[in-house]
């Protein structure tokens, strides 16, 4: 299985679609604002002068609400910077980059009232500001050379290329029977192999960016990771991954799923901790961390300030795994089927209700990096 022709959030426009259980990215996409606005703002002031035309992406945008935040982010850090120096705004060139399965149309039809809604409120001392989307894998190149001032991507790269070399649905003998990721019970050689295909991915990631950044370009990255080196730390055994598996084992119990499924089936994510990534900028050597911070959050992230999203869920744990499955399940149903997707969601979130009341760690790790390009 590919990871790039299956793995889009769900495009549907319904309860279950991305756009409407995306809450917990937003409040990512909050806790790294102040990465954003310092990046953007050291930039802009190092800079001789503010550019005439500034071309920034947003890698691994997704669809929905989230986008034009993002977006609306950044044009209003460029905006007063630009104000309190008393220069000319810049023309901003922003793409909007995903996979070609991701629902661009969704964000082509909200373009237009976003573009009114900035005129209005930044009238005409605000240079053109041009969208545009570019389909295609952030792991290779996508922009011509020394063309992006600034990047950016939020709750993206911990998705890999791919499952890892070895543990894809063909590869024989199944070395992680019952797991569907790292697990207390995964042999070392799937550690491994997790490992490595991060090192790959990430390694291409930053040797594309190297190329298509000028000098003295920023880029800010947010993605889950992990404290503890030892992956058998409280931060990863007992992760979302692990209580999805335990929900399909009772599946497979109950004669739903068949073990073979599961027992083949690697999910193409990672959560890697500080040093793997910074190993990996410094052999690639281009760019230098500016920072580089772990910030705990919530399982239920957001829930509390949800609103009609989270009234519609009886349960944290509900709410959660509607979430979740806002981000997996095309993933699920292209391997297990869609008519298994219903009751895994329900069982899935009985497994995580008990566990937030049981648990006395029920925090995620979120990894936020800057970095500047050499």
């Amino acid at each position: 299985m590919a990871a790039i022709s299956v793995f889009h959030m769900n495009s549907d426009v319904g309860e279950t679609s991305y756009a409407k259980n995306s809450v917990p990215q937003k409040k990512l996409l909050s806790i790294a604002k102040p990465f954003l606005e310092e990046a953007l703002a050291e930039y802009l002031y190092k800079s001789n002068q503010v550019p005439d035309k500034m071309s920034v992406a947003d890698l691994g945008c997704s669809w929905g609400p989230n986008v034009l935040l993002t977006i609306s982010e950044i044009v209003n850090v460029v905006y007063d910077i630009c104000r309190r120096r008393s220069c000319p705004c810049p023309e901003l060139f922003v793409s909007l980059n995903d996979l070609p399965g991701n629902n661009f149309n969704n964000i082509f039809t909200s373009l237009p009232e976003f573009y009114s809604k900035l005129r209005a409120e930044k009238g005409g001392g605000f240079g053109p500001c041009m969208v545009a989307g570019v389909p295609g894998s952030f792991y290779g190149r996508l922009f011509p050379s020394k063309s992006l001032h600034f990047a950016h991507s939020s709750s993206s790269l911990h998705w890999l290329s791919q499952p890892p070399v070895g543990l894809d649905v063909n590869a024989r003998p199944m070395l992680n029977k019952g797991n569907l990721y790292i697990s207390s019970t995964s042999p070392e050689a799937v550690v491994q192999a997790y490992a490595d295909q991060f090192n790959q991915d990430f390694s291409s990631f930053i040797r594309s960016r190297a190329v298509e950044m000028i000098t003295g370009g920023r880029m800010v990255l947010s993605f889950m990771g992990r404290r503890n080196p030892d992956h058998m730390g409280d931060d990863i055994a007992y992760g979302p991954m692990e209580l999805l598996s335990q929900a399909l084992r009772t599946m497979i119990t109950d004669g739903i799923v068949e073990e073979e499924m599961l027992d083949s089936f690697n999910v193409p994510y990672y959560t890697p901790c500080p040093r793997e990534v910074i190993q990996v900028i410094e052999e690639q050597g281009s760019f230098a961390v500016w920072r580089l911070e772990t910030i705990e959050f919530d399982w239920d992230a957001g829930y509390d300030s949800a609103g009609e999203f989270a009234v519609s869920s009886s349960s944290r744990g509900q709410w959660v795994a509607k979430t979740h499955r806002a981000v997996i399940e095309p993933m699920l149903s292209h391997y297990f089927g869609s008519g298994v997707i219903d009751e895994l969601i329900h069982r899935y979130s009985c497994i995580v209700d008990d566990y937030l009341i049981s648990s006395k760690y029920s925090k995620l790790v979120n990894l936020v990096l800057s970095v500047i390009r050499k």
